[in-house]
């Protein structure tokens, strides 16, 4: 599996997708109030880009937003968008030592990528510059583009809106700590990031539409089915990075925020809501009320 299925539901870094087919009208959405005695705070599932016709939001996401002071994202929002950062992510994701994309694929890989690039018109000299990390992203997203998903996601439509707000804005980790899984994606195993890549691309199409409609329901169980089990099968050691140490990092953090009176609406990729390692999940073990809007 590549990082199609996992990161756009995870990672709030600009160029990871997250994506939505139809529109429908449901009952729930990806909400949850989580109490302790007199304190609570709440937690929204996020996808990170949309499509127009997937707005307006489920009504759960602007009841969270309208009771919290506090808006809680996974990273700097604002900081993610400033030049400075993107400069920074090329600067890591591509080459500047001589090397090239060659070097770093097998020549199976990468005639495959290259067969895969040319039925879509695009010679992959434009790419040999890129690191295979940031290829694997940049492929979703050309995928995602031509479906027609080109809308600001959740956490950057609240970030906005809270910041005009004046709601107090706060994040679980720093920029770098999310650039530097980006630019580690894979590890030393290029060849099978790029050729999960390619092969999950081609089932793009017949994913997304369960994914969105898992997303929007709230249905976490099915959520981890689709998204969750196969991750941890095809890519145990990076499920264990991006989900797995990272919300145990944040869990002292939001157990803070439940020790003050202050309200939050912490607002994070899907995928760490759904599953056996979920923040959901560990925050009932903990004995917190976890109530689904």
């Amino acid at each position: 599996m590549s990082l199609f299925r996992s990161a756009f539901y995870s990672v709030s870094v600009p160029l990871i997708a997250a994506i939505s087919l139809f529109t429908t009208t449901v009952d729930a959405a990806s909400v949850w109030k989580v109490t302790s005695g007199d304190n609570s705070l709440y937690i929204g599932g996020t996808i990170h880009i949309l499509a127009p016709e997937d707005y307006p939001l489920p009504s759960e996401y602007e009841t969270a937003y309208k009771h919290a002071s506090t808006l809680v994202f996974e990273t700097d929002m604002a900081a993610v968008k400033s030049v400075e950062f993107q400069q920074k992510m090329l600067g890591m994701m591509t080459y500047t030592d001589g090397r090239s994309l060659k070097d770093d694929l097998s020549q199976q890989s990468y005639q495959k990528l290259e067969t895969h690039l040319a039925q879509r018109g695009m010679p992959i000299a434009q790419m040999a510059a890129m690191k295979p990390s940031l290829i694997s992203i940049t492929l979703s997203i050309i995928e995602l583009q031509s479906l027609g998903f080109t809308s600001e996601g959740v956490d950057q439509f609240y970030s906005d809106k809270g910041t005009q707000a004046g709601k107090t804005i706060q994040w679980l980790e720093t920029p770098d700590e999310q650039l530097s899984f980006l630019a580690n994606l894979g590890g030393d195993d290029n060849d099978a990031l790029i050729e999960y890549t390619l092969r999950d691309i081609k089932k793009m199409p017949a994913l997304i539409g369960d994914m969105r409609t898992s997303w929007r329901e709230g249905d976490m169980q099915k959520m981890a089915d689709i998204s969750i089990v196969p991750f941890k099968q095809d890519y145990a050691q990076i499920y264990q990075d991006l989900i797995v140490t990272r919300n145990a990092n944040w869990m002292p953090h939001i157990e803070d925020m439940l020790k003050t009176s202050n309200v939050e609406f912490i607002m994070v990729g899907a995928m760490h809501l759904a599953g056996d390692d979920s923040v959901l999940k560990q925050l009932k073990a903990q004995g917190y009320s976890v109530e689904k809007l």
